[in-house]
């Protein structure tokens, strides 16, 4: 397990510009396309805004949804949809997920977390395994979250692993518990077994 960095109380701007100091420094040391993955949910959407106002070069971007609900792009529900409505007028490129896809190495893998401790859609009760040999899998929440009862597609945890860093941002004094017991070896919910398996730097914020 590679030693984590805990940022207390970090505001929507302090995240947004850690994480542009991170893509403005990859995107000095490569001529071709930056890598990242990002979350779903509500909390990473205010950071983007930020992160868009910053002075980088979008047009080299390429944004993977971590994870998302297996529903239209125009629906309420899509991760996808909302990130293209952000990043695309920026000259971003946005993937969809799809299990055909090839997923390349990531140069930021952010993260969030549910207080049941899953990462992407990787609950849980999908048992998910650090030597899966996939990707990418679509599969079912047990229980369906009531704010979001849908099947899912999500990338796994090697993919989310094949990383230069892993950051996450953690709100609330629950979820905190969770990440604390995780990180120290305590649980082997979903976040804990991808921190167990992580050997590059992560950062949460909180």
């Amino acid at each position: 397990m590679a030693e984590a960095t805990i940022i207390e109380n970090a505001g929507n701007g302090d995240i947004a510009e850690w994480l542009a100091a991170r893509l403005g420094e990859a995107l000095d040391s490569t001529e071709g396309p930056v890598t990242i993955t990002v979350p779903g949910g509500s909390t990473p959407f205010p950071i983007i805004e930020e992160l868009l106002t910053r002075a980088l070069d979008f047009s080299r971007l390429v944004v993977w949804p971590g994870d998302d609900r297996i529903v239209p792009e125009d629906h309420e529900a899509s991760n996808t949809g909302k990130l293209r409505a952000l990043f695309e007028p920026a000259g971003a490129e946005v993937v969809t997920l799809t299990i055909m896809e090839q997923v390349p190495h990531f140069h930021l893998a952010w993260l969030g977390m549910g207080a049941d401790g899953h990462i992407a859609s990787l609950f849980p009760n999908t048992d998910p395994k650090v030597d899966e040999e996939r990707s990418i899998l679509r599969l079912t929440p047990d229980p369906l979250p009531p704010e979001a009862p849908f099947d899912r597609i999500s990338l796994t945890i090697p993919a989310l692993l094949d990383s230069d860093q892993i950051a996450f941002v953690i709100r609330g004094h629950d979820k905190r518990t969770v990440f604390d017991e995780a990180l120290a070896g305590h649980n082997d919910l979903p976040v804990a077994r991808l921190l167990a398996g992580a050997k590059q730097p992560v950062t949460c914020f909180t």
